[in-house]
């Protein structure tokens, strides 16, 4: 885990591994609060859109993978916001359905039956725990929209996914908006580099 300072008093971004969220899903207090890291880590949606999705925006294509429907995503271009189809992995999949069984969700209705600010207050929550069952307080500082860092950088730093097919799914505008996840490698990516160069021995 990564923090890197803003320009606001004792507030960071967060560059968490996939063992940080591992660590940080440990953490959760209930399903509803995993389900929520999920969406956000996972499928790269924002604290904003994860009320919104619901069982039917669940799509499956011809290949058996499936979308996720999100009706309302961020207007960045003043012309309202647009729907998108967000890649659902199988396992995120897997866990909704489970998920909407357990707790009996009709499927029309929301997933996550919270406001906003109750999505940003789960994951502040689940991190709170999380710094405490570790030892390691960087966790005080995971948001929700660090959840979507995570998503970003997985996909263009260490998958080195084309950004125009990250753009689609993640609902940005311009290359613009994903530049600052393509400047950040991860430490295995590093590694990885220096590896590559003959230069680690």
């Amino acid at each position: 885990m990564r923090l890197e300072a803003t320009n606001r008093e004792d507030s960071y971004k967060v560059w968490m591994t996939d063992d940080d969220l591992d660590q940080l899903r440990r953490a959760a207090v209930s399903y509803r609060d995993d389900v929520i890291l999920q969406l956000g880590g996972f499928v790269g949606l924002r604290a904003f859109e994860i009320p919104q999705v619901k069982p039917t925006h669940i799509q499956q294509t011809d290949d058996d993978h499936f979308r996720l429907r999100v009706p309302e995503g961020k207007d960045t271009t003043n012309s309202g916001g647009k729907p998108r189809n967000a890649y659902l992995p199988k396992g995120v999949e897997r866990s909704l359905q489970q998920y909407q069984n357990a707790e009996n969700i009709a499927p029309d209705h929301p997933f996550v039956d919270l406001s906003v600010r109750g999505v940003r207050a789960a994951v502040k929550r689940t991190a709170e725990a999380a710094a405490q069952e570790t030892g390691d307080p960087d966790f005080r500082h995971v948001s929700s929209h660090d959840l979507r860092r995570r998503f970003a950088q997985r996909l263009l730093v260490d998958e080195a996914m084309n950004p125009r097919v990250v753009m689609q799914v993640g609902g940005w505008d311009s290359f613009q908006a994903i530049e600052p996840y393509l400047n950040a490698p991860t430490p295995s990516v590093v590694d990885e580099a220096f590896e590559g160069a003959g230069l680690h021995g």
